[in-house]
């Protein structure tokens, strides 16, 4: 491996359209980053998928290195028909709870197992799901019926069991967005939002789905400033927020991924977003943008992954199972459909 005396980039970056250009693979050889995160524009089709999957990690030597996508269901799916399955949003499933919530529970499972098929199938192995983000009346809509609802132990408990249905199908899940963005009133892909509460309320409602599941392999970090937390700083770049909270109160053992840090929430250039994130205390630092310029200011400020952050990351492979057993996928389908029509 030309990398071989180094660690791994801590970050993880796109490419521009469904195959891989050469100057992309030239720079990820090169910069050799953790892992890589698909989106629209990189899918057309199953076999196509498969194979630019396998073109990203023939790159950088490491076939079990992380390929993300988010594939939550609902208005977050990047797969959908006529190829794939059109899975529901999370609301649906808090909705079933309302009535049954064993039904939900065992639904929400099916559903992430089933996601967890077709993605294992191409070669992505992390699922930037569930949110456990509460829905809270009046927040914004950008998380809106992608929360399983407003109450923590529901939303923890659904959250479980998609996490374990990923999981059972050979993909990682990535809980998101810790500690909290469902209250937010603001867009953070647009601006930074803040969530001005007490550390005991957010400890009671925000933080316990997160409590509840510090044992999943992978969090994404959510850009939000809680002022009574740190005054100054967002989530993702707050050392405080990051290490006492993230760490401490809630418990999270696993690898931290940032939301992506172009967005709107986070202020400096590339390499300063980055290096305050890894600053603050996250593992990897996740880049949305297929730029080669912009990927180059973020390794800038990234660094190298530490042997911590090495050592969550085999924790997390060591949660898949060895292959994931086959399931009769129109059987699964069909109970799916019927817990939720019930």
């Amino acid at each position: 491996m030309s990398n071989s005396n180094r660690p791994p980039l801590a970050v993880i970056f796109t490419c521009a359209g469904k195959t891989l250009r050469a100057d992309e693979a030239d720079y990820f050889r090169e910069a050799d980053p953790f892992g890589f995160i698909l989106f629209a524009d990189n899918i057309e089709s199953g076999p196509q998928v498969r194979d630019l999957v396998a073109a990203l990690r023939d790159c950088i030597e490491r076939p079990d290195a992380p390929v993300l996508i988010d594939q939550e269901g609902g208005r977050v799916a990047r797969f959908g028909p006529p190829e794939w399955r059109a899975a529901p949003p999370a609301r649906v499933f808090g909705e079933l709870a309302a009535r049954d919530l064993e039904a939900a529970s065992r639904a929400a499972r099916l559903n992430a197992r089933l996601m967890a098929t077709e993605l294992h199938e191409m070669g992505i192995n992390v699922d930037c799901a569930p949110v456990l983000d509460l829905s809270i009346p009046g927040a914004h809509d950008v998380i809106g019926d992608r929360s399983y609802g407003g109450d923590p132990d529901l939303v923890a408990t659904l959250g479980r069991a998609v996490a374990e249905g990923l999981l059972a199908g050979g993909v990682m899940p990535m809980i998101k967005h810790m500690p909290g963005h469902g209250r937010a009133m603001a867009d953070s892909h647009k601006e930074l939002p803040s969530v001005d509460l007490p550390l005991s309320e957010l400890q009671a409602t925000d933080f316990a789905p997160f409590r509840a599941l510090a044992d999943m392999p992978l969090a994404m970090t959510a850009h939000i400033l809680f002022p009574q937390l740190d005054p100054a700083l967002p989530a993702t770049t707050s050392p405080r927020i990051v290490r006492e909270i993230l760490r401490g109160d809630i418990g999270y053992e696993g690898l931290i991924v940032s939301d992506d840090v172009t967005m709107g929430a986070l202020s400096g250039d590339n390499a300063t977003r980055a290096r305050a994130t890894r600053e603050a205390g996250c593992d990897i630092v996740l880049h949305c943008y297929a730029e080669l310029d912009g990927m180059r200011e973020i390794a800038k400020g990234a660094g190298l992954m530490d042997e911590e952050s090495s050592r969550r990351w085999a924790r997390g492979l060591a949660m898949l199972p060895g292959a994931p057993d086959s399931i009769d996928k129109p059987a699964l389908e069909a109970e799916l459909a019927a817990l939720l029509e019930a």
